[in-house]
Order: structure tokens, then C-alpha cells, then sequence
């Protein structure tokens, strides 16, 4: 298939079915996440109290995991809502946000691990290190390119039997077996905080949908690089990119 008719299909699946993502993110991105999601046509909810996140985990269509202002109690919701979303078949994401640089997430996220995420998405330094290949960027920043860790993104892939995401100026998905790459977007997507992150609940959100796994993380990264795109064409720089972003994501059914 091709990518341009796979964007579509997978695009009117996410208006369609507008999936209810449960984003268990960092403090700095929640409302850009959430802004991604719904002008996508999803429906994000931020539930972050243990007990609810427990329960909301079997409720929501996806969750997602994202380590980068982790605190212990935190740590525990998170580990309650993705013990929950397992038994309950939701999938579940994991962005491991600057993991080997800080040791108390690395150890968090290691630990969680076993625990069968359906995607893990990073950057280059983070996948390395979440492999046990690197001791990590520097702080939320790689220091690697996306290409560089794509052996790792494969090995993990296997290991978890997760789909892995390494982005950067060129996205690699894999599942191991299988890889696909995504061009596309703009450095200036690096200046604007939450783009990373909230591509993280994008393809939580898209592995909720029905069909290729793979397939559908493929297209979650070419929504952002699309969107990111245009956006450049209509900005002057990260404080005019932020709202034509979310514009071009609105309007994606237009570009595709």
C-alpha cells in the first residue's frame, strides 16, 4: 500500500473511531498533547491520581506512559494503570524521556518493561539506552541520530515485542522484523516544547486502531512530519509554528 492512501485510511480510522487516550505525560506538555490529539479528532483525558488511573486505564481505547517529570508517586500510578491497561488489553505506550541520563527513570522504565507495551517511542539516545547500548543524551536532547540507533530500536523491538519509534530527521519504526522511515518536518519542530511527546500519545492513540500495529505508528509519525511541514510554510518561528501546527493537523485530511 502506499503511504499516501495508508495516511488516509488510517487518518479517517482515528476521526472515526476519535480514540480515548489516557495521557499519563510530563507537567511541560500536557496541554500541547492534548491539543494535538484533539485536532487530530482524538480524545485525550489526563488522569494521574493512582486510584483513578487505575480505573481509567480500563476505559480508555490507549494509554501513555511518559517519564519526563517522573516522581515516586507518580511512578506508583503509572505502574498501577499499566498493571490495569495490561489486564484489560489496552495498549499501552511508553516515551522514556531522557532515560540513562537520570538514574531514577531509567530504573522505572526497565522495570516496566516486562510489562508488554505495545509501542515504545523515543529519540536516538533514548532508545539506545533503554537498550542498554548507551548511557543516554543529554538530558531530553540525543546526542545520536535516528539512524544510529536503529540496531538497538530492532533489538528492543524483539525483546519487548514492541513496536519501537526512533525519531529525529528521519523516523525509523520497527518491529523487529519489519522497518519503515518517515521524512519529513522541520529542526524548528525541536524549538517548540511537546512535539516529541505529544507524537508519543499519537501513536498510543493509533495503536488502538485496528490493523498493522507497524503500520499505524508509521502513519502516526507521518501525521507530525506532514503537519510540521506545512506549519513551516505559514511561521516565523516557534511562537507562530505552535498554533499553524495544530491548524495543519486539522486540516490533514486536505494534505493527504
Amino acid at each position: 500500500m502506499q503511504p499516501d492512501l495508508l495516511d488516509s485510511h488510517v487518518l479517517h480510522q482515528f476521526r472515526t473511531r476519535s480514540p480515548l487516550t489516557h495521557c499519563m505525560t510530563n507537567d511541560v506538555v500536557q496541554t500541547f498533547t492534548a491539543n494535538v490529539l484533539l485536532a487530530l479528532g482524538g480524545s485525550p483525558a489526563m488522569v494521574i491520581e493512582a486510584e483513578e488511573a487505575e480505573q481509567f486505564a480500563a476505559l480508555a481505547d490507549a494509554l501513555l506512559i511518559n517519564v519526563g517529570t517522573l516522581t515516586a508517586p507518580r511512578a506508583q500510578s503509572m505502574r498501577r494503570a499499566i498493571e490495569r491497561a495490561e489486564a484489560a488489553g489496552t495498549p499501552w505506550v511508553l516515551d522514556p524521556v531522557a532515560v540513562g541520563a537520570l538514574a531514577y527513570r531509567t530504573r522505572f522504565c526497565q522495570q516496566i518493561l516486562p510489562l508488554k507495551p505495545a509501542a515504545i517511542r523515543g529519540n536516538a539516545s533514548e532508545i539506545l539506552a533503554l537498550a542498554g547500548m548507551s548511557a543516554g543524551g543529554r538530558g531530553v536532547d540525543s546526542t545520536d541520530t535516528a539512524a544510529s540507533a536503529l540496531t538497538a530500536a530492532q533489538t528492543l523491538a524483539r525483546q519487548t515485542h514492541a513496536v519501537v519509534v526512533v525519531t529525529g530527521e528521519v523516523d525509523h519504526i520497527t518491529d523487529g522484523q519489519r522497518t519503515r522511515t518517515v521524512a519529513g518536518g522541520d529542526p524548528l519542530m525541536t524549538r517548540v516544547v511537546g512535539t516529541g511527546c505529544a507524537l508519543s500519545a499519537v501513536v498510543a492513540a493509533c495503536c488502538s486502531l485496528p490493523g498493522d500495529r507497524l503500520d499505524n505508528a508509521t502513519a502516526a509519525c507521518g501525521f507530525m512530519k506532514r503537519a510540521g511541514s506545512v506549519a513551516l510554510t505559514q511561521s516565523r518561528g516557534p511562537g507562530s509554528f505552535a498554533p499553524a501546527f495544530l491548524d495543519a493537523l486539522y486540516a490533514l485530511e486536505e494534505l493527504v
